[in-house]
């Protein structure tokens, strides 16, 4: 992830632009919270500001593949169980 530069990808299709003005620390905080099945997309806006797409660019780039894969078949799997889940 390139900071301080608009950076757009590919999100189903859509263009998505990942946030750049994120530090570090920032970064490595919205990760813990969406790997967290207690924390919901709206929360990590409320706080940082990102989307459920941008939260998901951010996560596919900074995670490895497999790691990443895992935690979108989580996510999508809880998903369907619970009405509220990220």
């Amino acid at each position: 992830m390139r900071l301080g530069i608009a950076v757009f990808s590919e999100v189903e299709g859509k263009s998505v632009p990942q946030s750049p003005n994120l530090s570090r620390a920032e970064i490595s905080a919205v990760i813990e919270m969406a790997l967290s099945d207690h924390v919901s997309f709206a929360d990590i806006e409320a706080q940082f500001g990102l989307s459920d797409a941008e939260t998901k660019v951010l996560m596919r780039n900074n995670l490895k593949p497999s790691s990443y894969r895992t935690w979108r078949k989580r996510v999508r799997t809880f998903g369907d169980r619970r009405e509220h889940y990220k």
